[in-house]
């Protein structure tokens, strides 16, 4: 199991948050999932046997988000 952080830029609400949490949920290997709309960050623990950074922040992206540098 391993835990990354990623800088999201465009979570302006709950709605936000949930609509991150609900894509990054579909995704097979995520184990939990927390958006902070105030830090602009989500913590995402993941098997990396199963899911990899990249493909996290895709379906970070493919829910209409940017991620940040």
């Amino acid at each position: 199991m391993k835990t990354a952080t990623i800088k999201v830029k465009g979570m302006t609400c709950g709605g936000c948050v949930k609509s991150i949490e609900n894509a990054l949920y579909e995704q097979t290997g995520i184990q939990k999932v927390a958006a902070d709309l105030d830090a602009g960050t989500v913590a995402v623990d993941f098997d990396v046997n199963v899911i990899q950074t990249a493909a996290i922040e895709q379906a970070i992206e493919k829910a209409g988000f940017d991620i940040a540098a």
